[in-house]
């Protein structure tokens, strides 16, 4: 009976650099042999001299194929039909994928057997067996891209007198154990890939776009980069008690920089997506792929439950001193907030994880109510004279909540004093545009757009033209 290549079995007439693509294919399937001195149709031809075969696939095999496949490979001699044949027998390996060194880790250097042939797999296949044969945890899985350079890190760990060289690389689980860089390492190098999209609107809205920045390189130059352009545009109001002056950031620093913190060590990189920072007039959301934590649900959290999804970056952060080692994160955020009127929310959805943080400055000028979707209640404290807000349970909905502010709650009739005027001064005139309605009200930019969209929403005004040359007509 004439035996033909199969699943488990490849011939080759003569030795060729090649065949290690098979060797990898069996090593990261069920294992198989190829046979040299055979051809394709399985006519038995031999080799010359097999010792110096045998020596050219050992050397291949070795210095070509990462990881080490050597320890699930055996070479040897056979006769077959009087003739020598050199049989090349390989086990499933333990370290899968296996991979052609010079081709990397992508679908030009995996190959997986299928039937008789050797194919290459995708990227999705190499992802799955990376995590079935390295556990679920991304970080300190084995990384595709094995070019990389540490600049950003080895800046950061020297200016914290910090070592870093090849033992800390092992020691920070930057390297697994078979030498190889993990996830962690790509996450910190120049190389990672994943962006941080910070996007400025004006107004309350996505409407107009003031600016847009994608930040991309290490996490840790992510980090500061996208920190310094928040700080640039968390702007500090001034009021005066008597000869006093006060300074109020729009939001707190230490908010912000633990809500940055929170999205950097919680989210789940093995999405692609970008994290997301939106910044508008009246507040800032931090948007973070991956959401929870199997296991955790956000009542956990607001009782101080912590469980990082990427413990060795906490680890590191926690090292450099960027973080504490439990988590006070959410703590501090609200802690920051303790004398604000409006207070930062916190929601998760399946697959992310969102922080809002109010602009302080804009609370105390104009109440703005919450999105429907919280369930929110507001009730006066008397003879306290404040405002107490909670969250209602599904069974009490709010009945109405528009845009404007009830007069009964704080600013309320003064805010319909200000539109009223507004309107006022667009019917005698025909129109009013923004700058007019600044002067008119003696309020900033932010405000006079906000109230003049309000009015649209609203039906009083119409807005004609774009930009600078926006017009506000009567409706009536």
């Amino acid at each position: 009976m004439q035996i033909i290549e199969n699943q488990n079995l490849e011939f080759k007439q003569e030795y060729v650099p090649e065949l290690r693509k098979e060797v990898v294919a069996f090593a990261n399937a069920e294992g198989g042999t190829v046979l040299i001195g055979v051809r394709k149709d399985g006519v038995i031809l031999g080799v010359e001299d097999p010792d110096a075969v045998m020596q050219q696939v050992a050397n291949s095999l070795k210095d070509a194929i990462a990881p080490d496949i050597m320890p699930f490979v055996s070479i040897k001699c056979i006769t077959a039909e009087n003739r020598q044949v050199v049989e090349i027998n390989v086990s499933t390996g333990t370290n899968r994928p296996y991979y052609i060194r010079e081709k990397g880790l992508k679908p030009g250097g995996v190959y997986v057997r299928k039937g008789s042939s050797s194919q290459p797999m995708t990227d999705e296949g190499i992802r799955e067996m990376i995590v079935q044969n390295c556990g679920k945890s991304f970080e300190t899985s084995r990384s595709m891209n094995q070019e990389l350079t540490f600049a950003s890190l080895s800046y950061e760990m020297q200016s914290r007198a910090l070592a870093f060289g090849s033992a800390q690389m092992r020691t920070l689980k930057l390297e697994g154990e078979d030498g190889l860089y993990t996830n962690l390492a790509y996450l910190l190098s120049d190389q990672w890939g994943t962006t941080t999209k910070v996007a400025l609107f004006q107004g309350t809205d996505k409407a107009v776009f003031r600016d847009r920045r994608e930040f991309s390189g290490s996490i840790l130059r992510q980090l500061e980069d996208v920190y310094q352009f928040i700080e640039l545009n968390n702007k500090t109001k001034a009021t005066f008690s008597g000869l006093n002056r006060l300074d109020t950031r729009d939001y707190p620093e230490e908010a912000v920089r633990e809500a940055w913190l929170n999205c950097v060590v919680h989210r789940d990189y093995s999405f692609s997506g970008s994290t997301l920072i939106n910044i508008y007039d009246d507040r800032i959301e931090f948007v973070s792929l991956g959401g929870l934590v199997p296991g955790l649900e956000l009542k956990s959290v607001f009782l101080g439950v912590s469980q990082s999804r990427n413990p060795n970056l906490a680890a590191l952060l926690y090292r450099m001193k960027l973080i504490e080692s439990y988590g006070t994160g959410i703590g501090k955020i609200r802690r920051s907030y303790r004398d604000s009127r409006i207070q930062p929310e916190f929601e998760t959805a399946q697959g992310v994880f969102r922080v809002t943080l109010p602009n302080r400055n804009e609370a105390e000028g104009a109440w703005r109510l919450p999105e429907p979707a919280l369930n929110v209640q507001c009730v006066r404290n008397e003879p306290a004279g404040q405002w107490d807000c909670g969250i209602l349970d599904d069974s009490r909905q709010i009945g109405k909540q528009d845009s404007e502010p009830d007069s009964r709650m704080p600013d309320g009739g003064r805010l319909r004093e200000q539109k009223a005027l507004i309107v006022e001064h667009a019917v005698h005139n025909g129109q009013i545009t923004r700058k007019e309605a600044e002067e008119l009200l003696g309020a900033g930019t932010t405000k006079a757009f906000r109230l003049l969209r309000e009015l649209c929403e609203e039906g009083k005004l119409k807005a004609e033209g774009s930009g600078r040359l926006t017009r506000y007509m009567p409706t009536s």
